[in-house]
């Protein structure tokens, strides 16, 4: 596989490295096990080239690997890592870690490996991943299209008197019928909740005269979409207006910034100097994008202090808000890819909709 063969070769000052499931894995070999958990399935992975599959019994029939070795539930694992780890000369030096492997795995593997010294997976795939080729940018296109459909779906049934929860459940079950799951879970935020930007839906009820915050996104063949509108209902307070204006307006500065070669801290400015020029500056928390693939965050991050140079192929978010305590607050939110200049993934409605 080219990624395997492009990941080997960046992994030579490195002597190994230990991936677990997620993304990662998946990237790398197309493999996606599901419900692992606290059985130990890994790939073993040498600077030779040489790798061993560890796996549970479990999945004896639905992987593929030249090497794999199966182990069960009367078996210590551990001891099957230390036969592997030895078969391919792993005994000390240094040696990448899948991030998010769970601590029980490391302790253990660390108690084996007293010799090695341990780095993060991600040094090396984030810049492999951060670039996206033809068929990732297809795929995520596919998420993008799936995430605008539910959009339109949803805001053409009747708001009013529904909970959030009720809300963000309609949501999840619209993109489980057209994608394979939702990136993350949906946010419903209304009314003054929606100042807060990562509310967790209620049991509040939707009502005339609120503006709700609508996030979410669809994960299509491991990739995944993030789309955020705000529409009002009934009727648009005129303060509120006026600021969905202003974060519509720096959305769209912070995306025709969008370019190669540009930092992405300039993508970021673009629209945070116009939400401050409009004396909203201390109400816009958080950055204005984050990087977008098989995670719903990753590389590059849209950061008022990223120098990351933007290159064609990188995918991320542009989500400028405003949030007022006691008042509410605005989002909104498209995928972008990099193609010499920036091109819309989402590109549901963006002037702001009453219900």
């Amino acid at each position: 596989m080219d990624r395997m063969k492009k990941f080997l070769e960046a992994l030579e000052e490195y002597d190994g490295a230990l991936i677990t499931p997620g993304s990662n894995l998946y990237y790398l070999t197309g493999m996606a096990p599901q419900a692992t958990e606290e059985r130990l399935f890994l790939l073993v992975v040498n600077k030779n080239g040489e790798s061993v599959l560890i796996a549970p019994k479990l999945y004896e029939n639905e992987v593929e690997w030249e090497n794999v070795v199966f182990w069960g539930d009367d078996e210590d694992p551990y001891e099957v890592l230390e036969r592997v780890l030895s078969s391919l000369n792993l005994k000390s030096g240094r040696i990448l870690v899948e991030d998010t492997m769970r601590a029980s795995f490391l302790i253990r593997i660390e108690q084996l490996l007293e010799g090695y010294t341990f780095y993060p997976l991600s040094a090396v795939t984030k810049e492999m991943r951060m670039r996206k080729g033809e068929k990732e940018i297809r795929l995520m296109k596919k998420a993008a299209e799936i995430a605008d459909k539910v959009f339109y779906e949803i805001i053409n049934r009747d708001l009013v008197g529904k909970t959030e929860k009720q809300v963000a459940l309609e949501i999840e079950f619209l993109i489980r019928e057209l994608a394979d799951g939702v990136s993350f879970s949906p946010i419903v935020a209304s009314g003054k909740n929606a100042a807060n930007p990562h509310h967790s839906p209620g049991e509040r009820k939707i009502r005339r005269g609120d503006f709700v915050i609508l996030d979410f996104g669809a994960r299509y063949k491991g990739y995944c979409s993030d789309i955020t509108r705000t529409v009002a209902i009934g009727y648009a307070n005129e303060k509120l207006k006026e600021i969905y204006e202003i974060v519509k307006e720096a959305q769209e500065r912070a995306f025709q910034s969008v370019r190669e070669g540009i930092k992405a801290k300039e993508v970021d400015m673009a629209a945070r100097n116009y939400i401050a020029s409009k004396g909203y500056g201390e109400y816009f928390i958080h950055r204005t994008g984050h990087g977008l693939g098989l995670e719903i965050h990753e590389e590059p991050y849209i950061s008022q202090t990223n120098e990351r140079v933007l290159e064609n192929g990188m995918t991320f978010t542009i989500e400028p808000g405003i949030y007022v305590p006691n008042l509410g607050g605005v989002r909104i939110e498209d995928d972008v890819v990099v193609e010499k200049k920036g091109k819309r993934l989402t590109n549901a409605e963006r002037e702001l909709i009453i219900l």
